[in-house]
């Protein structure tokens, strides 16, 4: 059977609905019952990666964000593995293990280029993994901003980290104005109220 047939396709986009039910685990050590998923985590980090991009006057925004998009796969295989796990093997190469195992089930012209924006992604050795990593980091101390206003007082050590690992002029900027932002500010103001006084 050929390996780029649509049988492994399909199989393929079934398996990344394994990124719906894996969670991410780290938010668990500061006692989040219910964190958000790794498929939530990677679309706002795609579109923060665009619009980070567009900011840095990158010619390649759909690029950088096809690489946040994708960076994640491997997670559907070894799940999301927090820094204490992390202790104890090495998840990064388990991750890049399982991606590369996931290409196999694409066509080739998909294969060579998504293989390509991972080691991009990984290395941080172009401005578009430099772009694309920032805004990993930054969706995930943007979640940590509403964990924070939750409640969660200890998740200001990941917005900290965040802002110490960010490189782009623009994610400092990002972020030096979301720790000042409540999570709910954004729709003050878009309240229309409906009801109808009856009685004067």
């Amino acid at each position: 059977m050929p390996k780029n047939n649509l049988k492994n396709t399909v199989n393929f986009i079934f398996e990344l609905n394994q990124l719906k039910r894996q969670k991410s685990s780290g938010f668990t050590l500061v006692g989040v019952n219910e964190p958000n998923s790794v498929a939530s985590h990677v679309w706002r980090a795609a579109q923060i990666a665009y619009i980070l991009a567009i900011m840095e006057n990158n010619p390649s925004p759909e690029k950088v964000a096809t690489m946040v998009l994708i960076h994640d796969n491997g997670e559907a295989r070894i799940g999301d593995q927090h820094k204490v796990a992390s202790r104890y093997f090495n998840n990064s190469e388990a991750e890049a293990a399982a991606f590369s195992d996931q290409l196999n089930n694409l066509r080739s012209e998909i294969k060579n280029k998504w293989q390509q924006y991972f080691n991009e992604f990984k290395n941080r050795n172009t401005p578009e993994g430099i772009i694309a990593k920032d805004a990993d980091w930054l969706e995930t101390a943007f979640q940590a901003k509403e964990y924070f206003d939750l409640g969660y007082p200890m998740v200001e050590k990941w917005i900290n980290n965040v802002e110490k690992a960010v490189e782009t002029k623009s994610a400092k900027a990002l972020i030096k104005e979301m720790k000042k932002t409540k999570f709910t500010d954004w729709w003050h103001g878009l309240k229309k109220m409906t009801y109808k006084k009856l009685y004067r």
